[in-house]
């Protein structure tokens, strides 16, 4: 009896043996079996990495912070400083129409002062010359040959006369003298002539003058009308400009025996 031998079967691996490498990469998924996860250092981040990217940002943000602080000290300055020129203006301002308005009363103050205005009245001799001025000045006679045809000064000045030197600037002074009336303005006219001084014709109650205005001396800017009156010539001046409205409405009230 011929023995049957049946066929042998292949032997089958075990999964545990070195069989079940079948060469699929980590973190896929192979036909029948399951999910394999990648390995960590496939995600690891450097730290050094890390460290640097904080260090940036830290820098970064430091100098944003200095840069803003900058930018506000700078606009507060700015703000202070035109704060401070405001207020500066607005002081100046009050200061100045302040100052303004105290010079306006004190003006209209010293003009009321003036009224009621004295008369003054030259000598009999020469023709009794009047006018009016204000009460608040005062009158020193420095002159007064009249008597004997000679010279006759007298000097008009708010409150007290200065000192009669160089430097006195006279509010009016009247001056009657025996000369010519080509003499007396020589001088005046040679101004003229060099343009220092302008020239101009008037009446003196209804007599004839000359008017000069200008440098009238070297150091002396101010008016000077000289007119004849009989043999004499008589002559008022002003030495200072500030007078000159004083100046015209004495002339406007002068009179004379003529």
């Amino acid at each position: 009896m011929n023995n049957y031998n049946s066929p042998q079967m292949p032997p089958i691996a075990s999964s545990g043996g070195p069989a079940s490498q079948t060469g699929v990469a980590s973190g896929s998924i192979a036909p029948g079996n399951t999910f394999v996860p990648p390995s960590p250092t496939a995600v690891r981040v450097k730290s050094g990495d890390t460290s640097l990217l904080k260090t940036v940002i830290i820098v970064l943000l430091s100098l944003l912070l200095v840069g803003a602080l900058l930018l506000s000290y700078y606009f507060f300055s700015e703000y202070r400083a035109l704060n401070s020129s405001v207020n500066e203006k607005i002081e100046s301002g009050v200061l100045e129409a302040s100052k303004e308005i105290e010079d306006e009363l004190r003006a209209e103050y010293d003009e009321l002062e003036k009224s009621p205005y004295n008369t003054f009245t030259g000598p009999a001799d020469y023709g009794s010359l009047s006018f009016k001025y204000p009460r608040t000045w005062s009158v020193y006679i420095k002159t007064d040959k009249s008597a004997e045809g000679g010279d006759y000064v007298a000097y008009f000045h708010p409150k007290e006369i200065p000192p009669l030197n160089n430097d006195a600037r006279i509010a009016l002074t009247i001056d009657i003298s025996p000369t010519t009336f080509e003499k007396a303005t020589s001088d005046y006219s040679k101004r003229v002539e060099k343009g220092e001084l302008t020239t101009s014709a008037i009446e003196i109650n209804g007599q004839e003058a000359t008017r000069f205005d200008g440098q009238i001396t070297k150091d002396i800017t101010g008016s000077v009308v000289i007119m004849k009156y009989r043999d004499k010539v008589i002559t008022f001046q002003t030495d200072a400009e500030i007078y000159r409205d004083d100046f015209q409405k004495i002339l406007d009230t002068v009179t004379f025996n003529k």
